[in-house]
């Protein structure tokens, strides 16, 4: 595979998957400790990958969960967020500017903080009172943060007597990096194919639903819009057709994420009518991907990983054949903002 460690690849979500447990102890003591609701707090492309993890427990517990946009929740306080809050913060670097500031404003308002971190000797290690470290990297990290927000929802939903599959689903998970691993592969040919037809796009719109449209949004802006200057349009399913359809017409290219929850058949709507209407059509589905041993249940949950993994794959061929480095910025982290 093109540029592409498998050692390091295997380390890196086996060592987010070896965090179930201490997870597991963390949120158990801060829910024996009275914790009423938990917060997911977060900066950019961080904060979004956490989006289905608040999702599951919005719909399937009756544990309070918020997701919010951390500099809104900040600049504006929160009635819910207090001493009987827990609040999950990710950042890879454990430096982000405006995830400190959010740490420091929770702590300040007594709740536990619990960091998801690249590194250790940070401020956002230091400061929260539970940092779980799993070192990533850039191309590795998707995936990583989504299986560490998925075990603390897990973990939450278990305790809670709320899913009583907890430890089936967790050995299941124990085996996805192997599967990831495979998808990959099985991407490879079509991740190069699809670099070579984006190569020149202008535009992309990017629709999915449940736990795949935190992937759409995130890979919309913080990959094809950050990495590649690439303009494109996330939306999600539900909404396509309340604005976003109006910009379909040949050469339009379209982007369908399909996960394998109960939210597909919104995404085999928007499929159904694009394909009608432009020739430029992509859709990604993961219940392609055999993954043996893993569950129904279990691969719905991790459909956003999947998708998360084989794009990684089209990112590594888009900036060859772009001939633009992922690493390249005009702004970020380079001039004041």
């Amino acid at each position: 595979m093109l540029n592409f460690d498998r050692d390091r690849f295997l380390a890196i979500q086996s060592g987010a998957l070896a965090l179930a447990g201490p997870i597991h102890a963390a949120i158990g003591a801060a829910l024996a400790g009275g914790a009423k609701n938990i917060f997911f707090l977060g900066t950019g492309g961080a904060a979004i990958l956490m989006q289905p993890a608040a999702l599951m427990l919005q719909r399937r517990s009756g544990f309070p969960a918020f997701m919010e946009i951390a500099a809104e929740l900040v600049a504006s306080g929160h009635h819910a967020l207090g001493r009987d809050s827990i609040v999950v913060i990710p950042s890879l670097s454990g430096t982000t500017k405006e995830s400190v500031a959010t740490l420091d404003y929770c702590r300040e308002r007594g709740a536990t903080v619990i960091a998801l971190v690249g590194h250790s000797d940070t401020p956002l290690g230091l400061k929260a009172d539970h940092a779980f470290v799993n070192f990533a990297e850039d191309d590795t990290s998707s995936e990583s943060f989504y299986l560490q927000s998925l075990l603390v929802a897990l973990s939450v939903m278990a305790h809670r007597s709320e899913f009583p599959g907890y430890d089936g689903t967790v050995a299941e998970l124990a085996t996805l990096p192997q599967h990831l691993l495979a998808a990959k592969r099985a991407f490879e040919p079509e991740a190069e194919r699809l670099a070579e037809a984006f190569r020149t796009e202008p535009y992309h719109i990017i629709t999915a639903a449940g736990g795949s449209w935190a992937e759409a949004w995130y890979y919309g802006m913080c990959i094809l819009e950050e990495m590649q200057w690439i303009r494109t349009r996330p939306v999600h399913a539900a909404d396509f057709f309340h604005g976003t359809l109006e910009l379909v017409e040949k050469g339009v290219s379209v982007i369908v994420f399909k996960g394998e929850d109960a939210y597909r058949p919104l995404t085999d709507r928007v499929e159904k009518f694009v394909r009608d209407f432009t020739d430029k059509v992509t859709v990604l589905d993961t219940a392609r991907f055999a993954m043996p041993g893993v569950s129904a249940e279990t691969r719905a949950l991790v459909s956003p990983v999947v998708l998360a993994t084989i794009l990684e794959r089209l990112s590594a061929h888009l900036e060859v054949k772009r001939n633009h480095p992922l690493t390249t910025r005009r702004y970020y982290k380079k001039v004041s903002y």
